[in-house]
C-alpha cells in the first residue's frame, strides 16, 4: 500500500482533537500515530502503547541519537513529545493511512519530512476571543495558566501559512465534513489543495 499521513495541527482549543477522534470513528483506513513522551501517566487508564509510549527521559534521548524519531520537541523543560518512525511504518504495515494529531511545530517537521506522502491541516477557530472563551468553558485553567496558552496561541498562529490548509473550526458539524472531504480527496485522488488554501 502506498502509504499516507494526515497532520492535524492546532493551537490548544481550536478542535483538531475532537476532528481527529470523529475521522478515527469513521474510517477504517485511518490509524492514529501514538506519540512517544517522557511525562508521568496521568491516573490508571491511560496505558502504555495505546496513549502514549511512555519513556524515560534517558530512554527517549538514546532514541533520538539513534536516529528513531522523525520529530520531537522538548515540549517543556525535560518534557519531550515525539513520533517513532517505527509508529508510521507499524501502522502503514497494516494497510492504513497515518492520522496525527500534534502540536503545530511537530505538524511542520513531518510535512518537511514525508513531503507529498502529507497533508498538513492547520485549525483555528475564527478568532481569539472564542478561544479564550472555549479554553475557560473548560474549567481546568487558572488565570496564569489561561495566559501561557494564549501567549503560546498566538506564537503558534504565526505558522499558519506553512500548512497545506487552513480549517477554520466555526461550526463542528460543518467542519467535520470538511475534514472528511480533505481526507477523501487526498487518500483516494492524492489531491491537496493549493498552499494555505482556507476552509
Amino acid at each position: 500500500m502506498d502509504g499516507k499521513l494526515i497532520i492535524f495541527s492546532a493551537p490548544s482549543g481550536s478542535g483538531k482533537t475532537t476532528i481527529v477522534k470523529h475521522l478515527l470513528a469513521e474510517n477504517d483506513n485511518l490509524g492514529f500515530s501514538i506519540s512517544a513522551c517522557t511525562r508521568d501517566r496521568r491516573g490508571r487508564s491511560e496505558q502504555n502503547g495505546k496513549d502514549y509510549y511512555f519513556l524515560t527521559p534517558e530512554e527517549f534521548k538514546q532514541r533520538i541519537d539513534n536516529n528513531e524519531f522523525v520529530e520531537w520537541e522538548e515540549v517543556y523543560t525535560g518534557a519531550f513529545y515525539g513520533t517513532l518512525k517505527s509508529e508510521i511504518e507499524r501502522l502503514w504495515a497494516s494497510g492504513k493511512h497515518v492520522l496525527f494529531d500534534v502540536d503545530v511545530q511537530g505538524g511542520l517537521k513531518l510535512k518537511q519530512y514525508y513531503g507529498d506522502k502529507a497533508l498538513a491541516v492547520f485549525v483555528r477557530v475564527p478568532n481569539e476571543e472564542t478561544l479564550r472563551q472555549r479554553l475557560i468553558g473548560r474549567g481546568s485553567e487558572t488565570e496564569e495558566s489561561l495566559s501561557k496558552r494564549l501567549f503560546k496561541v498566538h506564537f503558534e498562529m504565526s505558522f499558519e501559512g506553512r500548512f497545506d490548509v487552513v480549517l477554520v473550526n466555526d461550526d463542528l458539524s460543518t467542519s467535520l465534513k470538511k475534514a472528511q472531504k480533505l481526507v477523501d480527496d487526498f487518500v483516494i485522488d492524492n489531491k491537496i489543495p493549493p498552499k494555505s488554501t482556507v476552509l
